[in-house]
């Protein structure tokens, strides 16, 4: 199934043919995207305590949007109920002095996922070829060379295990207006409403080309891409659940083998 969404490497890609509104996992077979997703979240809980319990595989999750795209909103929605002790986010902010001091991946490669765990960007390294470039930070001589930069460091991250999912939450301009005007008109949302927002709406086309520039240079066979139609919030959700339940499942994980003899300890907890 996740083909459909999925950019392949090299791939002429026009950001503009993708629909955010598509629903074509459900054309009109009554399946509720909600209550599938509840299906998805069993396997996944079951899945994230395999992966927790093998200790071998590392996954790392990445989501950027435009503003109000859902990136939290994907995260509370997924990852409902699946065990906290082996999920982590990361929101990458604007930079301190002290990461301004280092190269640009330097604190992006500490939060990195160890060992049996799944890391989440909400937002990430990406960052550094998109409002770098929208916002002009930097030369286009630097930004531009970051493409490579990442494949490099995606890659040495696929060599150690861990595995990669990047997705881009695709929503229309119309879409982003609605969801501003609901944080400014409910209350328990205005805290959600920031005004550099608009400043940065003005400047969509550029960061439509910015988007189609990077995921088309950055999407890799061991870090794919993955344009994900998201003005449909359920139905978001449940594609996104969908493609992480179908890579953790290629990952073939099983429980460690217990110790040797281990029905003897029942006897001598019985016998207490």
């Amino acid at each position: 199934m996740s083909k459909e969404y999925k950019v392949k490497p090299n791939e002429k890609l026009d950001l503009a043919a993708h629909d955010p509104n598509d629903r074509s996992w459900f054309p009109e077979d009554g399946k509720n995207p909600k209550k599938e997703l509840k299906k998805l979240r069993r396997k996944l809980i079951r899945l994230q305590q395999l992966l927790y319990a093998e200790n071998k595989h590392k996954v790392l999750i990445v989501l950027q949007a435009m503003d109000s795209g859902g990136k939290d909103g994907t995260i509370r929605s997924i990852f409902k109920g699946v065990n906290p002790q082996g999920v982590k986010v990361a929101n990458f902010k604007v930079p301190t002095p002290i990461e301004l001091s280092h190269d640009y991946l330097w604190r992006v490669h500490s939060r990195t996922p160890a060992t049996g765990e799944i890391m989440i960007f909400n937002r990430s390294h990406y960052e550094d070829v998109l409002v770098v470039r929208v916002r002009e930070l930097a030369p286009e001589k630097v930004w531009k060379r970051r493409f490579q930069h990442i494949k490099e460091f995606e890659r040495l991250l696929t060599d150690e295990c861990t595995t990669i999912l990047k997705f881009y939450l695709n929503i229309s301009k119309a879409e982003q207006k609605q969801r501003f005007l609901e944080r400014i008109s409910n209350a328990s949302k205005n805290w959600k409403f920031n005004p550099g927002d608009i400043d940065e709406r003005k400047r969509w086309d550029d960061y439509m080309e910015a988007y189609q520039d990077a995921i088309r240079r950055t999407s890799t066979s061991y870090a794919p891409w993955y344009i994900i139609p998201a003005d449909d919030k359920p139905y978001r959700n449940f594609v996104i659940g969908q493609i992480i339940v179908e890579t953790l499942e290629k990952l073939k994980m099983s429980f460690p083998q217990p110790i040797e003899e281990i029905d003897k300890y029942s006897q001598i907890l019985e016998e207490e």
